[in-house]
């Protein structure tokens, strides 16, 4: 009874303190906005250059009615969903293949090494000259971001599973594609989640510097507009746009994190 009573003390404790970390961040955000329209109302700020919270929120709902914001949203929303699950896969994918050959895994490494180290953003237009001013072409700057990285943090976690239990497989004369599904796999789960949640990061600045190069459309394009026109409410409502929706989809990312630790015992 004691360690029932203990144990539901510490899940109310956990209550209390998620609810009190979520009010801070909450009075953090309300107060960043204040601190920025206060600031740039008094001129504190070039209200020209960094606009104000009452601007972009007029002009969000003037976009709103005319309907001309989503056609945007959504073209940035698809992009970065399907360069997201493009790049964790392909990324796993490779990672299994490092897995599997000790030799393809040394040949490789020095290329991933180079890989990683080059930044991706200035191979955008070699990717704009290959395929051409398309969603293709976002798409391939989105992956070319997250890929790599997923390829070697998801591999490092293979290389790390516990030594014990290769050997117990091995001794039952496992072969490798039950050692990695029973053993390698299940214990990999935490860090292939901790990928993912990186990934939604990698996946929008991707897309973003994608859409910066070879788009008419999507939100990266209106940032591009709004900078070229002098329209800087265009450039926050659009920087805004983005918070919210990578913000949710981080938020599902989490909740796929919670179902799966569960279902693996983590």
């Amino acid at each position: 009874m004691d360690t029932a009573r203990l144990h539901d003390e510490f899940k109310k404790q956990r209550k209390i303190e998620s609810k009190k970390i979520k009010l801070y961040q909450l009075l953090l955000l309300v107060t960043l906005f204040v601190v920025w329209e206060v600031t740039t109302h008094f001129r504190i700020l070039d209200p020209l250059i960094f606009s104000s919270p009452l601007s972009v929120a007029k002009l969000f709902v003037a976009k709103i009615a005319d309907g001309t914001l989503f056609p945007h949203l959504i073209v940035t929303l698809m992009e970065t969903v399907v360069g997201f699950l493009l790049g964790t896969i392909l990324g796993t994918l490779i990672a299994i293949s490092l897995w599997s050959s000790n030799v393809f895994a040394k040949v490789m490494d020095p290329y991933l090494v180079v890989l990683n180290a080059m930044p991706k953003v200035a191979i955008g237009p070699i990717i704009l000259v290959i395929f051409g001013p398309n969603v293709l072409a976002v798409l391939v700057v989105g992956v070319l971001i997250s890929v790599i990285i997923s390829t070697i943090v998801i591999f490092s976690a293979f290389q790390q599973v516990d030594e014990n239990y290769l050997k117990v497989m091995k001794m039952l004369n496992a072969n490798k594609v039950q050692i990695f599904k029973h053993v390698t796999l299940p214990a990999s789960i935490p860090t292939i989640i901790s990928t993912l949640k990186v990934n939604v990061g990698l996946a929008w600045v991707g897309v973003i510097v994608g859409e910066f190069l070879v788009s008419s459309q999507g939100l990266g394009y209106l940032i591009i507009s709004g900078f070229q026109i002098f329209n800087f409410n265009l450039v926050f409502l659009s920087l805004c746009m983005i918070v919210v929706l990578a913000t949710l989809m981080y938020k599902g990312v989490e909740a796929i994190e919670r179902v799966l630790l569960k279902k693996f015992n983590f």
